[in-house]
Parts: structure tokens; sequence; C-alpha cells
């Protein structure tokens, strides 16, 4: 007979934790470049898709 591991519990609940700080960590660096790249783009068909889209969410951005 074996006996059942109760010690992967801890250890799944750690991997679990540090995956959801790294997707975390990953989605808010993706946030900063688009946000980046919108805020000074010199293409202006990509400069007024997010001005008209902070308007129609009542953003105020000027």
């Amino acid at each position: 007979m074996s006996t059942p591991s109760i010690v992967s519990f801890p250890a799944r609940r750690a991997t679990a934790s540090a995956t959801r700080l790294l997707h975390s960590a990953i989605a808010a660096c993706l946030g900063l470049v688009i946000v980046g790249f919108v805020g000074f783009s010199h293409i202006e068909v990509v400069h007024n898709a997010a001005h008209d889209t902070r308007h129609a969410n009542a953003f105020p951005c000027h």
C-alpha cells in the first residue's frame, strides 16, 4: 500500500501564485507598450482611433 502524498499541495499553490504574478507582469508591460505606442504614434489613424475610444468611454484626454 502506498500512502498519498500531501506535500504537493503547497508546491502547487506556490507555482500557481508565481505563474499568476508572471502573467500580471507581462500584461502590465504589454499594456504600457500599447499605450506608449498609441499615445506617441505619428500615424494619425492610430492616434485618432485611440482618441475616439477614450471619448466613447467618457475618459477625458484633453
